[in-house]
């Protein structure tokens, strides 16, 4: 009887503390369920759902580089307000779409100024118009074309356009000052890109802008990438820029010798791999595939 009851309790204890630590953890993940981060200075990245967003802590104000979706954007306003009694003076976005842009409805009324490259804003009017959307759009009123800089307290901000890539619209926007670089989806660190061809994009030229992109900036600079295979590596170095380069690149001369061969798109399309490539994964390479197999048959590459 003695042992009955001691395993009888024994259990009802260890159910009580397992109880326990789920509602510990629970709360965790509740008051935890996105990522931020402080990189370099006042700036630090939120990642949630969708491209990564980064942001500047100013003694002058607060600047956000993209917004994702409307609930994530509304958690970033909620946590950065508890950081600062700064105002929002700036939301930059990267380019157009939705995982980007879709979020800074949650700045209207909130935010001074919305920017963004000439492009960005008319490709997002065009998809908004196409979605029946337009009254959920928060529209950059400040636009530019190659560079663009805006200075707020010791850092000052440049962005520069290099080219269609990722689409025809992509910035990189860079901290000069703490020298960071969000390079927007012009990265997809070691994930599967998505090549936006319906919004002017270039597999050709996108080898050519981050190769730009690694003679503009110094061996110190931290790029933040829109988006990773592996979550916890959306920061990185010039050398994954430069490994990004190297798949597109295979991926064009693959496409290349397999129409050559007399391949057919649907042929080409079934590819699960691109011969060199080793550390790109995930979902979609048929995206990056259709892409390039277009630029060759109309003899852009």
């Amino acid at each position: 009887m003695q042992r009955k009851s001691f395993l009888r309790n024994t259990a009802l204890t260890l159910g009580a503390l397992s109880l326990f630590d789920q509602k510990m953890l629970a709360a965790f993940f509740q008051d935890n369920p996105w990522k931020m981060k402080m990189l370099r200075n006042d700036i630090g990245i939120f990642t949630e759902k969708g491209g990564t967003i980064a942001y500047l802590l100013s003694k002058k104000g607060i600047v956000v580089v993209d917004a994702e979706f409307p609930e994530q954007s509304k958690h970033l306003i909620d946590e950065l307000k508890k950081q600062s009694d700064k105002p929002f003076e700036l939301l930059i976005n990267t380019h157009h779409h939705g995982d980007h842009t879709s979020g800074n409805i949650s700045f209207k009324g909130i935010v001074r100024d919305v920017a963004a490259h000439v492009n960005s804003l008319t490709n997002q009017k065009n998809v908004a118009m196409k979605q029946n959307t337009e009254d959920k759009q928060l529209y950059p009123n400040i636009t530019y074309n190659d560079n663009w800089n805006y200075k707020i307290g010791k850092e000052e901000i440049r962005t520069y356009y290099f080219g269609p890539a990722h689409t025809n619209g992509d910035s990189i926007i860079h901290f000069q000052h703490a020298n960071i670089a969000h390079m927007g989806d012009l990265m997809f660190n070691r994930r599967w890109a998505f090549i936006d061809r319906s919004a002017g994009a270039s597999v050709k030229n996108w080898i050519t802008v981050l190769d730009k992109a690694v003679n503009t900036f110094d061996n110190n600079t931290l790029f933040v990438f829109g988006h990773a295979f592996d979550p916890e590596k959306v920061t990185g170095t010039k050398d994954d820029l430069k490994a990004m380069q190297g798949y597109l690149s295979k991926m064009i001369d693959f496409v290349t010798k397999e129409i050559k061969a007399g391949k057919s798109k649907d042929e080409i399309l079934k590819e699960k791999a691109i011969p060199g490539v080793t550390e790109w994964q995930g979902d979609g390479i048929e995206r990056g595939l259709q892409a390039t197999f277009e630029e060759v048959v109309e003899g852009v590459i």
